[in-house]
């Protein structure tokens, strides 16, 4: 793609999802997360009350007398976007690819983010981690990381969601509100590594799929290629038994997803391409 084409993209997203963050998401983004990040700011003797979890129990021991934690609300908040750009996402029947959606979703969330003065911060990865941009403020910061998103080229198709989320936890030392954005159709095991991601950060995975992906359409034989592994094999799609075996297949990572998530703690969006993930977005907001 050369640079006069990349650049009219860019913007192209960039009107369309700004004017969605500036008039729908702005104010239901910043009542849903601002101020919920506290940090740490001094201790004090305990006074009247003071609520007993907030005891310091390492000072209260050295001065033989009650010291309480406090803390203040943080001024401003950090916003990560963990993007799965792995081979499964460059697929749509639709109008548009999943990738596309992808993009618009977190060019949206960006846009509401900066609005109110956040840190934005993006994590591309596949099987492994393609690319990481450290969080930063500003309108020139968020175009970079819409330009990532439509031009970025991942060195691998697979997918693999605990070693995108074991990456969180190592570099993001502080409360995040984290958007993991991908169709969830990976083969891993992460409920450890969300568990211990979701304790620290605020955690929401929006899952981006295709109706063609529910199930299995009887085309008869047909040379089907994975678009994760690249492997192409033929597939009797009349056979009833191997429709059904895809649909349990396909159906088990979605439990998977939403079970899990919803253990640990974690919030989810469940977004068709065909459907507008503006109401899904802003109806997660006003459900929190």
């Amino acid at each position: 793609m050369d640079t006069k084409e990349l650049l009219k993209k860019v913007r192209k997203i960039e009107i369309k999802t700004r004017r969605l963050s500036d008039h729908i998401f702005s104010g239901e983004y910043h009542t849903s997360f601002k101020g919920r990040g506290m940090t740490f700011s001094e201790v004090r003797q305990y006074q009247f009350g003071d609520d007993v979890r907030a005891i310091d129990w390492n000072v209260t021991a050295r001065y033989n007398e009650p010291y309480v934690k406090v803390f203040e609300e943080e001024r401003e908040l950090t916003m990560m976007l963990m993007v799965d750009i792995s081979g499964s996402e460059s697929f749509g029947t639709k109008n548009q690819l999943k990738s596309e959606i992808v993009t618009e979703i977190a060019a949206t969330l960006a846009f509401s983010a900066t609005q109110n003065n956040d840190k934005i911060g993006l994590i591309l990865f596949s099987d492994q981690i393609e690319l990481y941009i450290p969080p930063k403020k500003g309108k020139s910061h968020v175009l970079r990381i819409i330009r990532e998103l439509i031009e970025f080229s991942p060195k691998s198709n697979k997918t693999n969601i605990s070693q995108a989320l074991q990456f969180l936890s190592a570099t993001q030392k502080k409360k995040a509100i984290v958007f993991m954005i991908s169709d969830f159709i990976a083969d891993d095991d992460y409920e450890k590594t969300l568990k211990i991601a979701s304790k620290k950060h605020d955690i929401t995975g929006v899952r981006v799929h295709d109706i063609r992906e529910e199930k299995m359409i009887n085309v008869g034989l047909v040379a089907m290629q994975d678009a994760e592994s690249g492997a192409t094999q033929w597939i009797n799609t009349g056979s009833k038994s191997v429709r059904l075996q895809y649909e349990k297949y396909y159906n088990d990572k979605v439990t998977y997803f939403k079970e899990i998530f919803s253990k640990c703690g974690s919030g989810t969006v469940n977004t068709r391409v065909d459907e507008s993930y503006v109401m899904k977005l802003l109806g997660y907001f006003k459900s929190r």
